[in-house]
C-alpha cells in the first residue's frame, strides 16, 4: 500500500483533537449514566452485592428483560419526592435570583474600574474558591450558630437581646448557596459587561437619556447573554446541592440531593436512588436546552 493511500485511512490532527473531549465524555459521563440508568430499572435485593437485581436474565435459554418502572412511578406519586424536587427548584431559583441581584452590581462596578483594579477585584472574587468547598461551608457554621460571630457582633452592638436562630434553617441554606455560587454569577457577567462599547452610552446621554434609562435601554439588553449564562451556572448545580443544605439547612430544608443520599446510604435502595438521579438529570436538561436556544438565537441575530 502506498504511503499516500495509508494516510487517507489514518485520522488527521483535527479528529485527534476532537476525539479527546468525546473520549472524556464517553468515559466520565456516558458510561456512568448508562450504569445508573440500568440500576434504576432493577429491583432492590439486599441479599445481593450490589443490592439490586439484574434486568437481563437467561430463562429457559431465552433472553428475558425485567424492567421495573415502579421507582419512576414513585417519584411522581409519593409526596416526599414531589416536595423534594419542588423545594430544590424553588431554593435554587431564589438563590439564583439573589446571586443575580448581588452579582450584577459587583460585575458592573468591576467592569468600570481601571485594568489594574479589575485584576485585583476579580482576584478577590475568585480567591475564596481556592479554599476547599467543604471548609468554606463549615466556616458558616461558626458564623451563624447561636454563639457564633454574627450573633455576638449583633448582641455587642445592642441590635438584638438574644441570639437569632439562623443555623439549621432554610435561611442558612440560602446564605450558603449564595456565598458559594456568587462567583459563578459574577464571572460571566463581568466577561460580558467589560466588552460593552461605552460609545453607546454616550450616544444615549447625547439623546437625552438619563443614567437609569441608558442602563435599562442599552446596558441591560446587551448583558442578557451574561445574565443567562450566570443563572445557568448557578441554577444547575444548586438544584442538586447536598453539602450546603446538609450542613447549614437542617431537617427543614428538603432538597433532592439529601433525599438521594438517604436512599443510597440509609435505605440502601440503589434502584430508587438511581431513578432519583436520572430524574434530576432530566430536570436539569430543561434550563440547559433553554440556554442553548438563547445562545443560538443570539448567534443567528448577529449573523443576520
Amino acid at each position: 500500500m502506498k504511503p499516500g493511500a495509508l494516510r487517507k485511512w489514518l485520522p488527521g490532527p483535527r479528529w485527534a483533537v476532537i476525539a479527546v473531549p468525546y473520549l472524556w465524555m464517553l468515559v466520565f459521563f456516558a458510561i456512568p449514566f448508562l450504569i445508573v440508568l440500568r440500576i434504576s430499572f432493577s429491583m432492590r435485593d439486599l441479599v445481593r452485592s450490589p443490592p439490586y437485581t439484574p434486568i437481563v436474565e437467561y430463562v429457559n435459554g431465552a433472553l428475558t428483560w425485567r424492567l421495573n418502572w415502579d421507582h419512576y412511578i414513585t417519584l411522581v406519586t409519593e409526596s416526599l419526592y414531589v416536595q423534594a424536587y419542588a423545594s430544590s427548584v424553588w431554593i435554587a431559583a431564589v438563590s439564583t435570583l439573589l446571586c443575580l441581584l448581588i452579582g450584577y452590581p459587583m460585575a458592573y462596578a468591576i467592569s468600570r474600574m481601571s485594568p489594574a483594579a479589575r485584576n485585583v477585584a476579580m482576584m478577590l472574587v475568585v480567591l475564596p474558591s481556592w479554599t476547599s468547598f467543604l471548609i468554606r461551608v463549615y466556616a458558616w457554621v461558626g458564623i451563624l450558630k447561636n454563639n457564633g460571630l454574627l450573633n455576638n457582633l449583633l448582641m455587642k452592638a445592642g441590635i438584638i437581646d438574644e441570639p437569632l436562630k439562623i443555623l439549621y434553617t432554610p435561611l442558612a441554606a440560602y446564605i450558603g448557596i449564595v456565598y458559594c455560587y456568587l462567583p459563578f454569577m459574577v464571572l460571566p457577567l463581568y466577561t460580558n459587561l467589560v466588552k460593552h462599547d461605552q460609545r453607546l452610552l454616550e450616544a444615549a446621554y447625547d439623546l437625552g437619556a438619563k443614567p437609569w434609562q441608558a442602563f435599562l435601554k442599552v446596558t441591560l439588553p446587551l448583558s442578557k447573554a451574561g445574565i443567562v449564562a450566570g443563572c445557568m451556572l448557578v441554577m444547575i448545580p444548586a438544584v442538586g446541592e447536598y453539602v450546603i443544605p446538609e450542613m447549614l439547612g437542617g431537617p427543614d430544608t428538603l432538597m433532592i440531593g439529601r433525599q438521594l443520599v438517604n436512599d443510597f446510604s440509609a435505605s440502601t435502595d440503589w434502584p430508587r436512588a438511581s431513578a432519583v438521579a436520572i430524574a434530576m438529570l432530566l430536570l436539569l436538561l430543561v434550563p440547559i436546552i433553554v440556554f442553548n436556544r438563547v445562545r443560538q438565537r443570539e448567534l443567528e441575530d448577529r449573523l443576520a
